[in-house]
């Protein structure tokens, strides 16, 4: 198929199963995403909180507009665009936001492709599960790419193909057994569904299914998304890098950091771990992908370089830095909370007293001399990201 035939079947797959199929409420949703909050994605990308909260928010490819409506919420200051590809999800993003009063937000029907359409630029743009369904995911990347700020940020999720195999072989076989029906995605669930039921529960496929997917798979929406979609390219680290470096952004990190450290793999092998000291940043990521190809997803941020990151190494400049707490934690004050990735943190007595008096006025110089913890105690807090840093004037 040319690729404006590919995009009218993605368009139509859309149009039949809007994507995702989140219920539609009539209050904010519940929790957060923090990659999806301008302060606290800023201040992971940078270390420091943005100078600005009034900034221009894009969400490309917003489908039935879930993570347009939090993008709404968790940014009180933000204007918000929406754009996507199918007119009927567009409509269900619009009920979506009308419904819990997300009214900062204004949508298009608009492909990717013709983003240059909209004027002026964005200063973070979210673009997840979208880039993998267009029929050139380079040149989406690249579009969107000319629409980012300078030191705006770009937040992007693809597929990975590594942990994706079991899908593609059943995404081929139901390709097979639909034969020249397969823009009928009705069709293509039930055949998929009958395929699993009739599968030996030994079989490969289908315990895999049961271990990662199996749960939100009951809805259709899902499953077709996942099985039945007609257009997708599954990455690996190298392919990954072509895309990114394709779209003349700068890597800046993975979003979940945690996934990427190879100590968590060779512990016992510190040996290899030094060899790997002799590999680059992209060998690594790659060795570690080999050893865990448990690699669904790659979730990521970019921006136009050169992106400056702040140094806190000198103490001086900490000291004089103006602490807050980072706005996507949940269940302070309390002793026990959930950090920025819903990771549970539990906080010494010092600890807590500490960010109680993090309000974005004193100085950490301040709040130390009025507290029992040291300058390291309040480094192990921003390694968690539970602090945002404004640097003093004088530095």
């Amino acid at each position: 198929m040319s690729d404006s035939q590919v995009s009218a079947a993605v368009a139509k797959f859309y149009d039949t199963y809007p994507f995702p199929p989140e219920p539609i409420l009539d209050e904010p949703p519940p929790g957060y995403n923090w990659r999806w909050n301008w302060l606290a994605a800023y201040n992971f990308c940078t270390g420091k909180k943005p100078q600005k909260q009034d900034v221009r928010i894009l969400d490309a490819g917003c489908g039935s507009g879930v993570a347009t409506e939090y993008l709404v919420h968790l940014n009180p200051h933000a204007q918000i665009v929406g754009i996507d590809l199918s007119a009927g999800t567009l409509e269900v993003a619009k009920k979506r936001c009308q419904s819990s009063g997300a009214d900062r937000v204004e949508f298009h029907h608009l492909s990717i492709y013709d983003v240059e359409q909209i004027p002026g630029e964005f200063d973070l743009i979210n673009c997840v599960g979208v880039l993998h369904h267009l029929p050139d995911p380079i040149r989406g990347i690249q579009a969107l790419a000319k629409k980012l700020a300078t030191d705006g940020l770009m937040h992007i999720f693809v597929y990975g193909e590594l942990g994706r195999w079991e899908i593609q072989l059943m995404q081929k076989a139901i390709a097979l057994l639909q034969g020249n029906i397969t823009g009928d995605y009705h069709d293509g669930v039930q055949v998929g569904r009958k395929i699993f039921a009739s599968l030996p529960e030994n079989n490969r496929i289908v315990k895999r299914e049961k271990e990662r997917w199996a749960l939100e798979n009951q809805q259709d929406e899902c499953f077709a998304d996942m099985y039945v979609h007609p257009q997708e390219t599954d990455y690996n680290i190298d392919t990954l890098f072509q895309l990114i470096d394709a779209s003349g952004l700068e890597f800046i990190g993975f979003s979940n950091p945690g996934f990427w450290q190879l100590e968590t793999l060779l512990a016992k092998a510190p040996e290899l771990i030094e060899r790997a000291g002799e590999l680059s940043e992209r060998e690594r990521y790659r060795l570690i992908e080999l050893l865990n190809p448990e690699v669904s997803h790659y979730e990521f941020f970019l921006g136009r370089p050169p992106i400056t990151k702040t140094d806190w190494s000198d103490d001086n400049s900490l000291l004089g830095a103006i602490p807050e707490l980072n706005p996507c934690i949940d269940g302070f004050p309390s002793q026990c909370l959930f950090n920025y990735d819903y990771q549970i943190v539990h906080l010494s007595p010092a600890e807590f007293e500490f960010m109680q008096k993090c309000n974005g006025s004193a100085t950490l110089a301040n709040i130390l001399a009025q507290v029992d913890i040291d300058l390291n105690g309040v480094k192990d807090l921003l390694k968690q990201q539970l602090l945002l840093l404004t640097p003093s004037e004088r530095v």
